[in-house]
């Protein structure tokens, strides 16, 4: 790995890291249940990116794999809560 692809992981982490920061800085202080759940699929978004770029730094695939997983169930988090918001239900009788 060249030393210029080297930093620029190094600082697309940094990145992430501060958007993670900012989105449960927004879960935390969100005036409204509808932005502390776009924060939270900001920061499960975040954090996904963090992996894959931990995993492109290391070279283990095992990352990635983690990462699908991060996707999965972050993605059925958002929409459980989404539904929850719009109906007052996730499961329907």
């Amino acid at each position: 790995m060249n030393t210029f692809f080297h930093f620029a992981l190094l600082f697309a982490a940094g990145c992430c890291v501060c958007g993670m920061l900012i989105a449960i800085f927004r879960i935390f202080i969100g005036p409204s249940a509808q932005d502390r759940v776009l924060a939270f699929d900001g920061a499960y978004v975040n954090g996904m990116l963090l992996l894959l770029v931990v995993g492109m730094t290391s070279g283990s695939t095992f990352y990635f794999d983690l990462a699908l997983l991060i996707a999965l169930f972050g993605f059925i988090g958002t929409a459980s809560l989404g539904k929850f918001l719009w109906r007052g239900e996730v499961i329907e009788p």
